[in-house]
């Protein structure tokens, strides 16, 4: 183009540039726009050597494109030039419009610094204008200025360097503002392929995201409708807090009840009434809790519950994830432990420990003879166990709930006086001891003597109130207690029971009696229970000896 006398340019020419535009604005990828926007340089713009220096993120200049001299390119492309000397080079030298060009008779002081080049030495100009081997021409490449910046340079893309006029001819006027409108295209058409870049690379990566939360979604998917134990996903906040979306097979197995029938509840319509509080604690908060949910058949099975809490980061908590495992074995077997651990192996009634607990907790002071065996069998059991008076079957009740027989509720006792029956009612404490137990052990072996406990265990277990306390204490002795009953009312209660036990007994094949002594004690505030048990215990000593030998057992 520098060889047409200047204004006057071929139309060829100009096709030719606008040509090299079009392709560098429609290059498939940042590599080939950039290589197009050097290999312009050659053949729109008549130079022999071009180069594109890129800016890269860090803010240093590599070269990424050359054209011209395959030797050239080989000894610089991929090179990188420091920040600091590209600044200082852009600072120096003659300013053609947005064009840097250094001359050779300044450019020495440029040898030693660290941006590639490719220039050599030559002879010295023969005239004025001729172009120096060692003359250096820069074309800044920046970003569109933002409006409103009063026509200030946009950001630096990158730089050109150009060298070797085809006319051997410091460039002209037309020359150099050619150069300078190609720089400014460049930068254009760099930033769209950058921009081109990052979209696609983005729109991979999203892709890749895409499929990644696919398969995600679908291992969650067969992970929640074929996990082993139940899975459920409920609401969570707003009116349908707790809903049950969705459920897996395991969890309506489990219920007994179907899929479509799961979606019309929430997990507070499934539990237990006394497990609600447990329940919406742990929906609040997620977490894990132990409770009982009710099948079809009305029926309550114990389950373990894990909640976690699905969030979103914008919106908060989303929905409960639950995960429903059935420990109703396991519950069964730590109710079984607890009882056993409170209650007498032979005949099924509470033991020692299990009395004195429930004595205890009638009087003011705080239990001091609770067994460590029973405490830690009963925290281990989730709830505690409750027990009728017989001894017999449990039901569960969640930590916190009442405790045995009623006696969890203090109520202020206080005895009837002795010697009068003025209508006060307390709590009874009948001590009683088997006559003749000892002698049936030593004739007919220790067979026929559990038989015999086991028996008055049951007829006085038969004789009692619901509510009532029937506890052996150890040998052939048993307690009962008895709650609001007169003295009158303890006296005939005290009868029965003797009457019932002295009736014969079979035991190994045989009819055996044993008598019964009783005392009467009464619990009052501020007595310990080892001190009501002493009571009761000396005045059934009392009874004992106040009656002839011959009469303390009926044969």
């Amino acid at each position: 183009m520098e060889t047409e006398s200047e204004p006057y340019v071929r139309l060829a020419s100009l096709r030719q540039l606008h040509q090299v535009m079009a392709d560098m604005n429609t290059a498939r990828s940042l590599a080939d726009t950039l290589q197009t926007v050097a290999d312009g340089v050659v053949t729109a713009l008549g130079y022999e050597l071009a180069c594109v220096n890129l800016v890269r993120p860090d803010g240093d200049l590599v070269v990424a494109a050359f054209s011209g001299n395959p030797a050239a390119e080989a000894l610089i492309a991929g090179r990188v030039g420091s920040r600091d000397s590209w600044e200082r080079r852009l600072a120096m030298g003659e300013t053609w419009g947005d064009l840097i060009f250094i001359p050779h008779t300044e450019g020495w002081i440029l040898d030693d610094d660290d941006v590639p080049q490719w220039y050599t030495d030559g002879p010295a100009p023969r005239f004025e204008d001729e172009w120096h081997p060692s003359d250096r021409l820069f074309a800044p490449m920046y970003t569109p200025a933002a409006p409103g910046s009063g026509g200030a340079c946009g950001e630096l893309v990158g730089v050109l360097s150009v060298d070797r006029p085809r006319n051997g001819r410091r460039p002209g006027a037309w020359g150099r503002e050619a150069l300078q409108m190609y720089a400014f295209q460049a930068a254009i058409a760099i930033t769209n392929a950058r921009l081109r870049a990052n979209m696609q690379r983005a729109l991979v990566r999203l892709e890749r995201e895409q499929q990644a939360l696919r398969a995600s979604e679908e291992s969650f998917r067969q992970a929640f409708e074929y996990a082993p134990s139940g899975m459920a996903i409920a609401e969570m906040g707003g009116d349908q807090h707790g809903r049950i979306l969705r459920t897996n097979d395991a969890l309506c197995r489990l219920l007994g009840r179907p899929a479509s029938a799961m979606r019309r509840y929430s997990f507070s319509d499934l539990v237990h009434p006394e497990d609600i509080g447990t329940l919406l604690r742990t929906s609040a908060e997620g977490g894990r809790a132990e409770l009982r949910l009710g099948r079809r058949d009305g029926t309550y099975l114990w389950v373990s519950l894990r909640n976690s809490v699905v969030a979103d980061a914008a919106d908060g908590p989303r929905f409960l994830l639950t995960h429903v495992e059935d420990i109703e074995d396991r519950k069964r077997r730590e109710l079984q432990l607890a009882h056993r651990a409170s209650h007498d192996s032979l005949t099924g009634l509470p033991n020692s420990a299990e009395l004195r607990s429930r004595l205890s907790a009638r009087l003011c002071r705080r239990p001091q003879s609770t067994h460590p065996a029973v405490v830690d069998a009963m925290d281990s059991a989730f709830g505690q166990a409750a027990f009728d008076a017989n001894g017999h079957g449990f039901d569960y009740r969640p930590s916190g709930a009442e405790s045995l027989d009623g006696y969890d509720h203090h109520v202020h006792t206080a005895a009837p006086e002795d010697g009068r029956d003025d209508g006060a009612k307390g709590l009874a404490v009948l001590f009683c001891d088997l006559d003749g137990f000892k002698s049936i052990n030593d004739r007919f072996g220790h067979n026929a003597g559990d038989a015999v406990l086991i028996e008055v265990a049951r007829r006085l277990s038969r004789q009692v109130r619901d509510g009532d306390t029937v506890a052996r204490l150890g040998g052939d002795e048993f307690v009962i207690l008895a709650d609001g009953l007169g003295r009158a009312d303890a006296a005939d209660l005290a009868v029965r029971l003797r009457n019932e036990i002295i009736q014969p007994i079979r035991a190994e094949g045989r009819a055996v009696r044993v008598g019964a002594s009783f005392g009467i004690g009464w619990a009052h505030c501020g007595m310990t229970a080892d001190e009501v048990l002493k009571s009761a215990d000396e005045r059934m000593y009392v009874e004992k000896r106040s009656r002839p030998k011959q009469h303390r057992r009926a044969g």
